[in-house]
């Protein structure tokens, strides 16, 4: 059998090309933030990005210019505030304009779960006085062929690459998510191409029963990455890094600062672990049984990152 695990920079490349739908998925943790790093890094342009939850990672794509679209339910940096980034491209046209598809998290969960079932569309019961419809041309109206209800209908989302993070792989390539599992699963199944990092390949998952367990035979490619969807956690290996997203605030509010930031750190570097070391952040403590082997540091006393 020809592996799926290979390094996260030669996944990227084979399969996230120039003008895709691109979706990093992750919700509350395991963000693919590695993964993005390694878009920004090889410079990819014309992205229509797609996320429930567009947060740092996205304003850190979005401003570096990678997308020209976003498909979303919701943004922002989670306690903290604004995407500044995000902003800018959407006031102001930088670096360049960024159109916009706004819907529900029930329905973006929706059209994932239609696009992973092979369905044209979802159907909800939603948007009951909200003024979206009259924004989006994708929220329409049908009537249910039984009880003649009118129900809001949105087409499929099919990404032509999905990326997501979770804790552990198999040598096959079998991955296991435990935690929130959010949209991970029906984005990876709904995905042309299914890029997985995770924090370790194992001999065996010991996959719980009734696991979010995704067969290597459905995915593209899998990348070991310690910490990959730092400063987000993963659940049962590290903590969220609370103080980076305060960090980031001050960072993405001026077009100059947040570019000499992301030159540095993350166009400067050539891999994730590198750009831990760069940005000046503390190796989360690993929290689980299994992950204890990884170098750990103070949990949540991490550092702010490097200007």
């Amino acid at each position: 059998m020809t592996t799926k695990i290979m390094p996260l920079a030669e996944a990227i490349g084979r399969f996230v090309k120039d003008g895709q739908a691109l979706a990093l998925e992750g919700f509350t943790h395991l963000v693919p933030f590695a993964a993005g790093h390694e878009v920004i890094r090889q410079g990819r342009r014309g992205l229509k990005l797609a996320r429930m939850t567009p947060d740092i990672l996205y304003d850190q794509m979005i401003g570096m210019g990678c997308a020209t679209g976003l498909v979303f339910s919701w943004g922002g940096n989670p306690g903290v505030g604004s995407i500044h980034r995000f902003r800018d491209a959407i006031e102001n046209g930088w670096p360049h304009p960024l159109a916009i598809e706004e819907h529900s998290h029930a329905d973006m969960a929706g059209r994932y779960q239609a696009g992973a079932s092979g369905l044209p569309f979802s159907v909800l019961r939603g948007y009951v006085g909200s003024d979206l419809p009259k924004h989006n041309t994708n929220i329409r109206t049908i009537a249910c062929p039984f009880t003649g209800e009118k129900l809001a209908a949105t087409p499929a989302l099919n990404p032509d690459v999905t990326v997501i993070h979770a804790q552990r792989a198999d040598r096959r390539g079998n991955v296991l998510i435990t935690g929130i599992v959010g949209v991970q699963k029906e984005a990876a199944l709904a995905a042309r191409a299914t890029i997985v990092t995770v924090e370790e390949i194992v001999d065996d998952l010991h996959a719980p029963m009734n696991a979010c367990f995704l067969p290597h035979w459905a995915l593209s490619a899998v990348c070991e990455v310690p910490f990959g969807a730092h400063p987000s956690y993963a659940h049962g290996c590290y903590t969220r890094d609370n103080a980076f997203c305060k960090a980031w605030d001050p960072i993405s509010r001026e077009r100059e600062t947040f570019l000499a930031w992301m030159k540095k750190h993350v166009l400067g570097t050539k891999d994730h672990a590198e750009f831990m070391k760069s940005a000046n952040v503390v190796v989360p403590a690993r929290t689980g049984a299994r992950m204890d082997s990884r170098p750990s540091g103070n949990g949540e006393s991490h550092r702010a990152p490097h200007a």
